[in-house]
């Protein structure tokens, strides 16, 4: 495997500074890749018998030219030497096991991005894998990605928000998976043999989700009439503003999953819920970071505003209507917080016109924070199957569940003599329905929701105005 990448080392004279996607390398290894993932499986292997399947001779051939592209590209990128070289390895092993379950595990462990925070480095990464929010196959995928670490973001993960695994970064290139909804580049999705004791990294495009905010954002603000303030407005105008905003929105996210008065398994991986308490999740941490970002604020930070809008805006305009109705814990927590505002008179939907109180916006959503951290402390001293009815509790304090909820007729309509795991399986898939205003808005924002599959700051523009023109 080092001879693959020492042989086209020495053919490449390409500056170390280049662009990868500039390379005459990078679209020979998209190519191959494509040309590969239609032949995967859903667990990643290639079944020979199957319709429209390769013959080996054909697959080996596309794995040597993904890594004989891997070997021209890896001398742009020294700090990942090594993590290119158990790549070429766990291709080679692939090919060698017949294109069975991929494994790509050594490569996974020799692929440290976390360890370079450093603003504007470049990785290149390939790995068979499913994308969330995307494709749910685990298929070979390539992705170009730019490191975003700025010194003041630097600063703050150092002082005051620890978070040594996160990274910020931007799409650069990628291959068919992540043409898609997906924002996000986490190694719990790629096929290993087995489960690392601890993963060292996870990735978040904050590119795509700026890019994403703006235009559902920009379209929701004009389509509701919302009278903005000046700043409010130049920061949808603004791609760089707004990833700025999402960067330090997610720093902040990511490490509140694991802070607080917290379950024993604050992701509640291997556990079984009720899909609101996922969404209750979610949203602390989201709460949180706005209740930060208003700390920031105040501290001078001009990035603090910038996240408590982008966080209500994602929050109220987005989330709520997209993707399936099926369980949706994000669109539960958009709904939840536009309906906590509405009644605390924060924001108002009249004469069609949707009016916000600036003002009162912080202090009513930090109230909320505290609601849901109050239910996660007094949760600690109660059984899991109270603590969920508590939850549900609080969620239909400001949200009609469906009429036809068990849960909602509470605890004598269940069979309270069944294991927790087994009651969740009467929990309606659209448990708290979409109201009136939402189930408007929905259809309204469709086609803006739809076009941003895929989307990044080039397909955005550059004019939130010009974008939600074109929408």
């Amino acid at each position: 495997m080092t001879e693959i990448l020492e042989q086209d080392a020495a053919q490449t004279t390409t500056s170390a500074a280049e662009k990868v996607v500039e390379h005459p390398a990078w679209p020979e290894l998209k190519s191959a890749v494509e040309e590969i993932r239609p032949w995967q499986a859903t667990d990643g292997s290639i079944d020979f018998e199957a319709e429209g399947a390769p013959t080996r001779e054909e697959a080996g051939a596309a794995i040597q030219r993904v890594a004989s592209a891997v070997g021209k590209l890896s001398p742009l990128l020294p700090h990942d030497a090594a993590y290119h070289e158990a790549l070429v390895a766990d291709l080679r092993a692939w090919a060698d096991g017949g294109f069975a379950v991929p494994d790509f595990l050594d490569s996974l462990l020799a692929f440290q991005p976390a360890a370079h925070r450093a603003d504007g480095l470049q990785h290149l990464a390939v790995f068979p894998m499913y994308t969330q929010n995307g494709n749910p196959d685990r298929n070979l995928e390539a992705v170009v990605l730019r490191m975003v670490w700025p010194d003041w973001l630097a600063e703050l993960e150092r002082t005051r928000y620890d978070n040594p695994l996160f990274c910020g970064i931007t799409f650069e290139g990628f291959t068919a998976g992540y043409d898609t909804n997906s924002a996000v580049f986490f190694p719990e999705t790629i096929a290993v043999r087995e489960v690392p004791e601890r993963f060292s990294w996870g990735g978040i495009f904050c590119d795509r989700e700026a890019a994403r905010f703006r235009r559902v954002a920009g379209a929701a603000v004009d389509l509701l009439g919302v009278e903005l303030p000046e700043d409010v407005r130049a920061m949808l105008d603004d791609q760089q503003r707004c990833m700025e905003a999402f960067v330090l929105w997610d720093m902040i996210h990511d490490r509140t999953h694991s802070h607080g008065d917290l379950p024993f398994d604050p992701f509640m991986i291997k556990q079984r819920q009720p899909f609101w308490m996922y969404g209750l999740e979610e949203l602390r941490c989201d709460l949180n970071a706005f209740r930060e970002a208003v700390r920031l604020e105040a501290d001078g930070l001009p990035q603090g505003r910038d996240v408590q809008i982008a966080m209500l805006f994602d929050r109220l305009f987005r989330f709520p209507v997209t993707g399936s109705r099926v369980k949706n814990y994000d669109g539960l927590g958009g709904q939840l917080l536009f309906a906590y505002l509405h009644k605390h008179d924060v924001v108002r939907w009249t004469d069609n016109t949707l009016r916000i109180d600036w003002d009162r916006a912080p202090e009513v959503t930090k109230k909320l924070c505290t609601e849901i951290e109050d239910l996660y402390r007094e949760g600690i001293d109660r059984p899991k199957i109270v603590h969920w009815f508590a939850a549900y509790d609080l969620v239909s304090t400001y949200l009609a569940p469906h009429p036809g909820s068990k849960w909602n007729k509470g605890p004598d309509a269940l069979d309270l003599t069944l294991p927790p795991r087994k009651l969740v399986d009467d929990v309606l898939p659209d448990e708290f329905p979409l109201s009136m205003f939402y189930e408007a808005l929905a259809k309204k924002l469709k086609k803006v929701v739809a076009s941003t599959k895929g989307i990044t700051p080039n397909a955005a523009g550059h004019s939130a105005s010009g974008e939600r023109a074109a929408a």
